[in-house]
């Protein structure tokens, strides 16, 4: 897989991302995943919000007018070079840190992780899609730990 650009926004103030730091993870998921557990070929967009905006996209595009973890939009198929969109929420992975005892830059780092393998073709809607799923996060989570020392996303209290 060529090297491919990973566009990143944030438009969350309650968080700073590292962006050098998001674009390596994104390209070790790319390099350490398994085949047929990566993105496919093309540039990535990961953008970062709060309740609220993740709360507008959730309501336009899915009819549910509530704050979610990730969203994602996968490119279309008119060779454009693109491979899809990551919309995360920093003020859900704050709140839900705690709950599943992550640090809320390791949780938030996790839905980047989930987004990523929902392009790759992973779901997580059935029983048995779902495990995959959380196996696979697994396996991101050991990438991220075995490469970063310090977080990704800085919280700002």
């Amino acid at each position: 897989m060529k090297r491919r650009t990973v566009d990143i926004i944030n438009f969350y103030g309650g968080a700073e991302v590292d962006k050098q730091k998001l674009r390596r993870f994104v390209r070790l998921l790319d390099a350490e995943l398994p085949d047929g557990f990566k993105a496919p070929e093309g540039d990535l967009s990961i953008a970062v919000f709060g309740d609220g905006g993740i709360a507008k996209i959730h309501k336009d595009f899915m009819n549910k007018p509530t704050p979610t973890d990730v969203i994602t939009f996968e490119a279309f198929s008119d060779g454009d070079g693109q491979a899809g969109e990551i919309c995360v929420s920093a003020e859900t992975a704050k709140a839900a840190a705690p709950k599943f005892g992550n640090t809320p830059s390791r949780e938030l780092s996790l839905y980047v992780a989930h987004g990523y393998l929902h392009l790759a073709g992973v779901d997580d809607i059935a029983e048995a899609d779902a495990r995959v799923m959380r196996k696979m996060e697994n396996e991101c989570l050991k990438i991220l730990d075995a490469h970063f020392k310090t977080p990704i996303f800085k919280f700002n209290d």
